[in-house]
């Protein structure tokens, strides 16, 4: 019988991150969505047994610059944040405004994780309709928000981890 291989859902189930600090960053703009994903963000950050503080902004654009001013403001209290999720939604429009949204804001998220060597969770859907952004949200379909949530905690993981070595 082949053994099963555990997924990135059950090992942090299993609690390894006791005491990690996240910071969970959302867009508030489509506000119904914005709960969904943040359901499954919480949902696994408790699972994972970590700790978090949660911050709004009105929308994607605003994401990464609240990003910064709370680390710089957590760094300079002597409480940084360990990781970052960061949530939001951009449905697409008539116009060329979600192409500058949806890039700018995944380029400037990416840029800030890797020049602060801080783990960040990307959780802002792009989406074409409504439909599918609801279906990315849900915590019981795809679960973006709670996805983001594990992919900080696995990157979290790994920066413990070779700090230790």
């Amino acid at each position: 019988m082949a053994e099963r291989r555990p997924s990135a859902k059950d090992a942090f189930e299993r609690g390894d991150l006791e005491g990690a600090r996240i910071l969970i960053v959302e867009a508030r703009f489509y506000e119904e969505i914005a709960d969904a994903l943040l359901m499954g963000a919480t949902r696994a950050l408790q699972a994972a047994g970590a700790a978090y503080e949660r911050v709004s902004v009105p929308g994607s654009l605003e994401v990464a610059p609240a990003i910064a001013i709370a680390v710089d403001a957590a760094e300079r209290s002597g409480h940084p944040y360990d990781g970052v999720v960061a949530l939001g939604c951009v449905i697409r429009g008539e116009t060329l405004h979600f192409e500058i949204v949806a890039q700018e804001s995944a380029r400037a998220l990416l840029e800030f994780s890797v020049a602060r060597r801080l783990p960040i969770g990307n959780g802002i859907l792009t989406v074409e309709t409504n439909a599918q952004a609801w279906t990315r949200a849900r915590a019981d379909e795809a679960d973006k928000g709670g996805d983001a949530a594990r992919a900080t905690l696995s990157l979290v993981r790994l920066k413990r981890r070779l700090a230790e070595a």
